[in-house]
């Protein structure tokens, strides 16, 4: 276990042992039909294929699946809240309110399904690789690189200071919590750019001035997948225009 719940799901995942390019063609497939078609049917299409996908073949925990859906869920009502309101000659419901709401909603919970069902099958450990094969800029992996690993080491400090915590009563009442809840954000965030400084200095004091090379594990290519992704972004390109 990695201590993220998504990267766990991936790693666990009946789809683990598909090539990680399959797989980014098929999300970003999805990704591309949730911000271009109609919202009805076609975002709604999306999202559908994209849940079933993940929580039927990729076998990935329904529970995991929702939790992480929560937040972005929580961004997509705040904009959605922004487009409904109408701030000209005094606070009322913008023209089309709900058509554009709905539309904004539809297109951005299909796209962030698509997203995640990459997210919860893909490990990131497969996934840099990938993309250093689709000629990514390198620079823009090592970033990513680097903040994946970063993760960790903000998840390591949480735990040990919120246990300190924890020992020392730090969280038995309110007014504790609250406090504790400040100082912990406080020490994670210098414990944690002290450790990104200690381990680039490392790296520095070693010589090392291009991106972290490893070897990365092969995962063949699946004609069959990619036939059958290729029909069912198909199928939902021609049901959405079909009803639109």
């Amino acid at each position: 276990m990695t201590g993220l719940a998504v990267d766990d799901a991936a790693w666990a995942s009946a789809w683990r042992r598909r090539s990680p390019g399959d797989k980014l063609l098929l999300c970003l497939g999805l990704v591309v039909c949730a911000l271009v078609l109609p919202a009805w049917p076609g975002s709604v299409l999306v999202a559908a294929v994209a849940v079933a996908l993940a929580l039927g073949p990729a076998r990935v925990p329904a529970r995991t699946f929702g939790r992480a859906v929560r937040l972005p869920l929580a961004f997509v009502a705040v904009g959605a809240l922004t487009a409904v309101v109408s701030v000209d000659g005094g606070l009322g419901w913008a023209p089309d309110a709900a058509t554009s709401a709905g539309a904004l909603v539809g297109h951005a919970l299909a796209g962030g399904a698509a997203v995640l069902l990459l997210a919860t099958t893909t490990p990131m450990a497969d996934l840099l690789p990938a993309l250093r094969r689709l000629r990514v800029p390198a620079a823009v992996v090592e970033v990513a690189s680097v903040t994946y690993r970063l993760l960790f080491v903000l998840l390591e400090s949480l735990s040990t200071i919120r246990e300190a915590q924890a020992a020392r009563m730090g969280h038995s009442t309110w007014r504790r919590s609250w406090r504790s809840t400040g100082l912990l954000a406080a020490a994670v965030l210098t414990r944690s750019w002290d450790r990104a400084r200690r381990m680039q200095e490392g790296l520095a004091g070693r010589g090392l001035e291009t991106g972290l090379r490893v070897l990365p594990e092969v995962l063949p290519s699946s004609r069959p997948f990619l036939a059958c992704s290729a029909l069912g972004l198909a199928g939902i390109v021609s049901a959405s225009l079909a009803v639109a």
